[in-house]
C-alpha cells in the first residue's frame, strides 16, 4: 500500500482478448451440365455430401433447374476435399460434372 491509500493490484487492469478468429466458411456448389445424370448428381449428393434422400433430390432439382446448387458449407479444407471428391468420382463415372466453392 502507499500513501493515497490503493493497492498497486487495483491500478492494474488486465485486459484479455479472445484472438482466435472462426475460420471462414465456403459454400460448396454443384453445377448443371448436359451430361451428367440427375441419378448421380443424388448419389453424390448422399455418398459425398450425406445427405438424405429427399434433400439430395432437392439440391439436385436446384441444379437441374438454376443451374447450381448449394451442397453445404464448410471450412476451406473440408470445402475442398469435398470438391476433389466430386470430381475424381464424375472422373470415374466418366461424367464433366462440376463442383466449386464460394466464400460465404
Amino acid at each position: 500500500m502507499g500513501d493515497s491509500g490503493t493497492n498497486i493490484e487495483d491500478d492494474v487492469i488486465t485486459k484479455s482478448r479472445d484472438k482466435t478468429r472462426e475460420p471462414s466458411m465456403y459454400k460448396v456448389l454443384l453445377h448443371n451440365d448436359d451430361y451428367t445424370t440427375m441419378e448421380f448428381v443424388v448419389e453424390i449428393l448422399k455418398f459425398v455430401f450425406h445427405k438424405n434422400e429427399d434433400r439430395a433430390m432437392t439440391i439436385m432439382l436446384n441444379v437441374h433447374k438454376k443451374g447450381v446448387g448449394v451442397c453445404g458449407v464448410y471450412t476451406y479444407d473440408i470445402a475442398s476435399t469435398k470438391i476433389n471428391s466430386v470430381h475424381t468420382l464424375a472422373r470415374e463415372r466418366g461424367y464433366p460434372l462440376r463442383c466449386s466453392m464460394e466464400e460465404e
